[in-house]
């Protein structure tokens, strides 16, 4: 496993340069997380170098971080670095973050968080925590030893990133990113200010929700003609593991195929080449001109109000535009409809789009899928 350098305590100490983020974990068909496979996964992730797991208070509908209690439990604790964040938006009071935080360390089965964030901040949260002195209070817990290192998850544009840089003096902080997303939200201007700063950072969608998994067959070859034996995913992790100041590149993983994958990538760690950089390069360019959302999956605009099931209908917009496969469109559609979860049970309330971390004009975009639908003859 490769590992970089990160500070816990001032003390220099070695991460695993893949993290399991427990956020898209395997599920039974009644939506719960399925533990026997998640534990084989994650037990498998660490048998073989893996020691930064990563949770969040809403993973799972909340089951995610009992889940980490399960798993972790016959762990030596010291042989794991455990990140947790704290849901700002369910945060009122002082006593709010007192309580979900301890609650979070009960869930958790553990007496302190290795890295601890402010979960998924923007603008509209900069006087809430103003408001909260929330810092301050994050700094009690620290001394306390319930917190070893401080840092906050970003989603919203490049001002306001840096904006929130500049509060205080960061332990870390993680970033989406991926060749993709040089240019979104704080892009890779963003990463350039952590590193000037000599703050470490943390890549969560490397692989873009799983959108730079697989391509169409056109686009695949070229990457495919470089490196036959390595998976398409592969390319995305290796290429924002190899900017020197990430520290973790965080995957959300579903199967045991990708865990593997996963471990085949980092165990034999090599960094994107110049000539490789070029394909990536031309890869990019040539999705922008397919891919009509740039939904990751995330599901904070989840759920919805109306029961429309929003990242479902994005993600076979994406998947036909690149792909073109009539047959599989007109399953997950029909599914959809089904399950009364398609884009025309959109009434345009507008409550989904400002929880949408990539500002997708979400009703417009499920208009925007059922003409394209029509158009290509898929009912």
């Amino acid at each position: 496993m490769e590992y970089r350098q990160i500070k816990v305590q001032n003390e220099d100490q070695k991460v695993s340069l893949l993290g399991f983020g427990c956020m898209r974990l395997p599920t039974t068909e009644n939506g719960n997380i399925d533990r026997r496979k998640a534990k084989e996964m994650v037990q498998f992730a660490v048998k073989n170098g893996v020691n930064y797991i990563d949770t969040a208070y809403p993973y799972h509908g909340g089951e995610s971080e009992n889940f980490v209690r399960e798993v972790t439990q016959d762990l030596d604790r010291e042989q794991f670095f455990l990140a947790d964040k704290l849901p700002i938006w369910n945060c009122k009071t002082p006593e709010d973050v007192d309580r979900i935080f301890h609650e979070q360390l009960s869930k958790c089965g553990v007496r302190y968080f290795d890295f601890y964030l402010i979960h998924a901040v923007n603008k509209g949260r900069i006087q809430q925590i103003k408001d909260l002195k929330l810092l301050e209070q994050l700094e009690q817990y620290r001394a306390k030893g319930k917190i070893r290192n401080i840092g906050f998850s970003f989603h919203d544009d490049l001002e306001t990133f840096k904006t929130w840089v500049d509060l205080y003096n960061w332990d870390f902080v993680q970033i989406q990113l991926n060749y993709m997303d040089i240019e979104h939200q704080q892009g890779m201007e963003g990463y350039n200010i952590l590193t000037e700063k000599g703050i470490p950072v943390i890549i969560m969608e490397p692989v873009k929700g799983g959108s730079l998994a697989s391509f169409n067959p056109t686009i695949e070859a070229k990457l495919k003609e470089k490196r036959p034996n390595d998976s398409i995913a592969s390319w995305a992790f290796r290429w924002v593991a190899s900017l020197p100041n990430v520290k973790v590149v965080l995957s959300g993983m579903s199967t045991m195929e990708q865990v593997q994958d996963n471990l085949k990538t980092f165990n034999k760690f090599e960094p994107i080449t110049p000539q490789e950089q070029l394909v990536i390069d031309d890869v990019r360019n040539e999705l922008l001109k397919l891919s009509p959302v740039d939904c990751t999956s995330c599901n904070y605009c989840m759920p919805c109000p109306h029961g429309v099931n929003i990242p479902g209908n994005f993600r076979e917009y994406n998947y036909h535009a690149m792909y073109e496969n009539d047959n599989h469109a007109k399953w997950v559609v029909g599914d959809l409809k089904r399950s009364n979860a398609f884009a025309d049970v959109c009434i345009n309330c507008g409550e989904c789009i400002p929880k949408c971390p990539q500002f997708i004009p979400i009703p417009d975009k499920l208009a925007e899928f059922e003409q394209y639908l029509k158009d290509h003859g898929i009912k």
